[in-house]
């Protein structure tokens, strides 16, 4: 039995909930790696990853480099001597990075790969309205989430579950699953599986603008989909279009209802409390949404202050 001596990599808070399990599992992380600081928003105020914080508080050793094949950043690496790299929700290491230590370096990824390699699994699940999806924990090697796997769970989604509701359980299970996987690399009794390639397994591409528009010729179950699957961020967004007015705006919540009718695809039908918006199979009830310089808000709490015509429509 070799003891471990953990070197993590990550940034965003789902890394965080890894990274605690280890912590609390006592563990030896000698290390943390994560984002450097930069300016974000409006007034460029610097912001700091989540891992960092997190470090921060238990006063864990914090490196944070620029260039991952900097000879000062590898040096400081080398000299950690840690035998194990975990990584989570991190960027693409180089070879000379993930060969360094003794035991290889591991990866949790949010999905049951080989289907949804890529930067946004937890949302592309329920985007594309799948019923189940998991966890899985491989090697690193030369490509993104190609590695020799180790250990996999599945869960089930459910039909209104969001992607941040989502992320929070993916994260638990990610846990339980690096700590039996961190206790079989200890123990000596890691039995791989090497990912068979498949050209039709789904992808999770990069959120963007483009494909967090809401396009109303789809299914309303698809455009209902795309909604969860983005809520709580970066969230599905429209126009909405009412005279002269412009509206860019983020719908967190909805409903679908099926049902026949003549509206045009994206009209908005609004009473003092409801909006329902025509997609070509139904209704989609929006419940919860955001308007340019507002803050989020329940659709009743929106419509206390705008009213929308007859014409108005979502595009």
């Amino acid at each position: 039995m070799e003891k471990l001596r953990i070197v993590f990599m990550g940034t965003p808070e789902f890394a965080v909930g890894i990274l605690d399990t280890i912590y609390q599992n006592d563990y030896e992380i000698i290390g943390v790696i994560t984002a450097p600081d930069k300016p974000a928003g409006r007034g460029q105020k610097v912001s700091k990853s989540a891992v960092k914080d997190y470090a921060v508080s238990k006063k864990l050793l914090l490196l944070q480099p620029i260039n991952l094949k900097s000879e000062e950043f590898l040096s400081k690496l080398k000299s950690l001597n840690a035998n194990l790299f975990v990584v989570v929700a991190f960027r693409m290491l180089p070879e000379v990075v993930w060969k360094l230590p003794k035991l290889g370096t591991i990866n949790m990824h949010a999905s049951l790969l080989p289907e949804y390699r890529g930067a946004a699994p937890i949302n592309w699940v329920i985007i594309n309205g799948e019923t189940e999806t998991g966890v899985t924990t491989f090697f690193i090697d030369d490509k993104i989430d190609t590695g020799a796997m180790i250990l996999s769970k599945k869960t089930e989604i459910g039909a209104n579950e969001s992607a941040g509701e989502l992320h929070d359980r993916l994260m638990q299970l990610g846990g339980e699953i690096v700590i039996e996987t961190l206790h079989q690399i200890e123990e000596g009794t890691v039995r791989t599986t090497l990912q068979v390639e498949n050209h039709e397994a789904k992808k999770a591409h990069k959120l963007n603008k483009d494909n967090c528009k809401i396009d109303w010729s789809q299914s309303g179950n698809r455009i209902f989909n795309l909604i969860r699957g983005l809520t709580p961020y970066p969230a599905a967004w429209t126009y909405i279009i009412d005279g002269e007015n412009k509206w860019n705006v983020k719908i967190f919540s909805a409903s679908f209802e099926e049902k026949k009718h003549s509206d045009a695809i994206g009209r908005v039908n609004s009473t003092k409390k409801e909006i329902f918006i025509a997609t070509k199979d139904g209704y989609l009830k929006i419940t919860c949404l955001q308007f340019p310089g507002k803050k989020r808000m329940k659709t009743h709490e929106l419509l206390n202050g705008i009213s929308f015509t007859e014409k108005a429509i979502a595009m």
